[in-house]
């Protein structure tokens, strides 16, 4: 019952970031659409911005679930796998928001 439900949460988390990343990712072929077929003036670091915060958000919720699966396969080798996951997904988190962060201020000062 308890290890169902941990499943159930586990999924979810997981689904609601891969579906995160395909929505940013139908909003970033929109953008690009946008500027190259109906000539709008959106700045393709707008689009950037806005695809990879809907990027890191989803690593989040992929950590998150990693996190919890955990609780139902405590082992020594599903730790040490955990580990090396949250330590790519964190490390690509943080120079995806970092870069971000960057051209956000590049669009400010332009």
């Amino acid at each position: 019952m308890y290890s169902d439900i941990i499943v159930w949460i586990t999924r979810f988390f997981s689904y609601f970031g891969a579906i995160f990343i395909f929505y940013g990712g139908i909003r970033a072929i929109a953008g690009i659409i946008s500027i190259e077929i109906l000539r709008k003036p959106i700045a393709y670091n707008t689009i950037r911005i806005d695809f990879t915060s809907k990027i890191v958000l989803s690593l989040e919720f992929f950590i998150a679930a990693d996190l919890i699966k955990t609780i139902l396969e405590p082992t020594v080798d599903q730790v040490v796998v955990l580990a090396v996951i949250v330590a790519i997904r964190t490390v690509v988190g943080y120079f995806l928001d970092k870069e971000a962060k960057e051209l956000t201020l590049k669009d400010k000062s332009q």
